[in-house]
């Protein structure tokens, strides 16, 4: 029993010192002064070992694979000197080197006072343990001592030896949040291609980084420039949602169907708060949402299309076509909806046929010229009508916006632009194993003189990795 007890004062007293240190390196953080900017340095426990750089004031940041503890080592860059940054995107190189250097030197002392920190908290934690543990069948005093002592030593050599990177910092992973993800990574895009003519690989991403600065310093807004999100097919991965609605922000959010898995009541309650992320929220139903869902979206205040028109919250139906932001918008239920009479689990993929097909060319045909916007779950429903208005164009611009097939399209002809996200809830909560990317869609347009689509960038995000990339798609004239 003497033994079992002594060993147990013991490990208080281990527990001790890592649980002090860790509270240090978790929380402790530094900035330095650089001749080109501060920067902020601090560490992440419990993550992938990697090198962040991250820029707060564009959203975008660099993650290394080049440390070996499993923590992130991250340097936020707080302030940039701009006329600096002008230079170098002007082509006026600076000595990077020697901000490399300045940028080692600072990211060295932070680690200095990080190790000395996380050894005192560490040890000062582990001698208080000792102090109370002390006495009846603990081991001496000095036994105690010498345990939190080791224990914090060792720590710090651990540190030392695993969490400065190591190797090459080389290939990048580009990460970035919110709606300007897509704005992000196409500067980065040019950025890199702009500096190849430098061989060392960090070198370019300096580069890089001040003239993302320089571009953002000069973005303005282009004339009656507007914008929209397109996501679908959450299947109830509430995971999605407050990525879904960083991206969203203040902006219209058209969702083309698949909220739920079974369109049942309680998968409605769960994922009801989507109604309040767009501004406003618009919803066509998909093959697995419900005639009971759609009737709670409405009386939530969601703005629910179908092929008789806007569904009301008392149940029935107003306009065909409603206006949002500006914008004529009109909506197609799915055919394959399901009804509250039937088994709302399991799953069903049916594939509209040929009459299904023709009474949505029907009823889309008489739309054309007064809808700027129509919304579809099932691509294959629109599949003839697309075809007929490739192969005869409307006369003035219309977009197609649907779901269902989880992959990410974009498709334009003469006034005819086709848009699929893809699937903003990775496939749903059953799919997780999967990885699947959580995706959506941008929509770019003006309405100076009328309803014109620009461009789309398509935009996947890995929640595992935390890294986004972006792709832009032009409007063919």
């Amino acid at each position: 029993m003497r033994t079992v007890r002594s060993v147990a004062a013991v490990a208080l007293v281990v527990i001790a010192v890592l649980g002090g240190g860790l509270l240090a390196l978790a929380t402790y953080s530094a900035e330095r002064e650089l001749s080109v900017g501060r920067i902020e340095l601090s560490v992440q426990p419990f993550h992938a070992g990697a090198l962040d750089l991250y820029v707060p004031l564009v959203d975008w940041g660099a993650r290394f694979s080049a440390v070996r503890l499993p923590a992130r080592l991250s340097i936020d860059v707080r302030t940039v000197d701009r006329q600096a940054a002008q230079r170098v995107a002007e082509g006026h190189l600076p000595d990077v080197e020697a901000v490399r250097h300045e940028a080692r030197d600072a990211m060295a002392s932070y680690l200095r006072e990080l190790l000395a920190l996380v050894f005192a908290c560490g040890l000062a934690a582990g001698l208080v343990v000792a102090l109370a543990v002390r006495g009846g069948a603990a081991p001496r005093l000095r036994w105690l001592f010498a345990a939190a002592g080791g224990t914090a030593l060792a720590g710090c050599l651990a540190l030392a030896l695993l969490l400065p990177p190591r190797g090459q910092i080389a290939d990048p992973e580009y990460y970035a949040n919110g709606p300007d993800i897509p704005i992000a990574l196409r500067t980065i895009e040019r950025a890199q291609g702009s500096a190849k003519e430098i061989s060392e690989e960090l070198n370019e991403q300096l580069v890089g980084l001040a003239r993302l600065v320089s571009a953002s310093s000069r973005r303005r807004v282009v004339g009656d420039q507007h914008s929209a999100v397109i996501a679908s097919d959450l299947h109830n991965n509430l995971l999605a949602l407050p990525a879904l609605d960083r991206a969203v922000g203040s902006r219209p959010l058209f969702f083309p169907g698949d909220l739920t898995s079974g369109g049942s009541p309680f998968e409605f309650d769960l994922v009801k708060r989507v109604v309040r992320i767009g501004h406003p929220f618009v919803f066509v139903s998909g093959n697995h949402d419900s005639d009971a869902l759609v009737r709670r979206m409405a009386r939530a205040g969601g703005i629910v299309l179908t092929e008789r028109g806007r569904l009301r919250a008392d149940g029935s139906h107003g306009p065909l076509i409603v206006r949002v932001r500006g914008l004529r918008v009109a909506g197609y239920s799915d055919p394959f909806e399901r009804r509250a009479s039937e088994n709302l689990r399991g799953t069903n993929e049916p594939t509209p046929d040929p009459e299904q097909r023709e009474a949505f060319r029907d009823w889309l045909r008489p739309l054309l010229g007064r809808v700027d916007i129509v919304m579809v779950h099932e691509p294959q429903l629109a599949g003839d009508a697309a075809v007929e208005l490739r192969r005869i164009p409307p006369r003035s611009p219309l977009v197609l916006l649907t779901g269902h097939t989880h992959v990410s399209s974009f498709h334009s002809s003469t006034n005819f632009v086709e848009l699929n996200g893809g699937t903003v809830g990775g496939g749903g909560t059953g799919n997780l194993e999967k990885s699947q990317p959580f995706g959506l869609a941008v929509l770019i347009y003006t309405r100076d003189g009328g309803f014109e689509p620009t461009a789309a960038d398509l935009v996947e995000i890995d929640a595992h990795r935390g890294s986004a990339r972006a792709e832009r798609f032009r409007v063919e004239r």
